[in-house]
């Protein structure tokens, strides 16, 4: 039952995580819309200004939608009873890492596996585990000591 609870308090959470970026995305663009549509006055130096202001605020933009994605799967995997459960394994995500990152797909484990090597994402869609390292022939290989690495800070113009 304690899981159960959990998840409800979660659904809650991204629910309302959901409504504040979409409030937020709403300004944003407004914002956008904005800079856009007035007239570029005063010098070289402002214009650069207001190109670098309008390129970060697209930027975060970008980044509000790409979370708000994330969340509106974690919403329809809700309601197809699929949520908190691993799309790598299978297996239960515990609820801890669901606090954390309440709209992941993926348990600890799988998560590593996918950071180790990225084109494991694209392998587990297909189903294929026959493909993945050996994570055994990582652990033979000789440790980098910083130490030993030469870097030349030299200015060579």
């Amino acid at each position: 039952m304690a899981r159960r609870d959990a998840l409800l308090r979660l659904h809650k959470s991204l629910l309302s995580r959901r409504s504040d970026i979409r409030k937020k995305l709403a300004e944003e663009l407004d914002g956008l819309r904005n800079l856009k549509g007035t007239v570029a006055g005063g010098d070289s130096a402002d214009v650069a200004f207001e190109s670098g202001s309008e390129e970060m605020a697209s930027q975060l933009a970008e980044l509000d939608a790409r979370e708000l994605h994330q969340i509106e799967r974690a919403l329809q995997r809700l309601k197809q009873g699929t949520y908190g459960i691993c799309e790598g394994c299978g297996c239960k995500i515990p609820v801890g890492r669901l606090n954390a990152l309440p709209y992941t797909t993926l348990c600890i484990a799988c998560q590593r596996e996918m950071e180790k090597y990225p084109e494991w994402s694209d392998r587990r869609s297909a189903g294929s585990w026959e493909h993945v390292y050996d994570a055994a022939s990582l652990e033979e290989q000789a440790e980098v000591d910083l130490s030993e690495i030469e870097i030349d800070l030299s200015n060579n113009r």
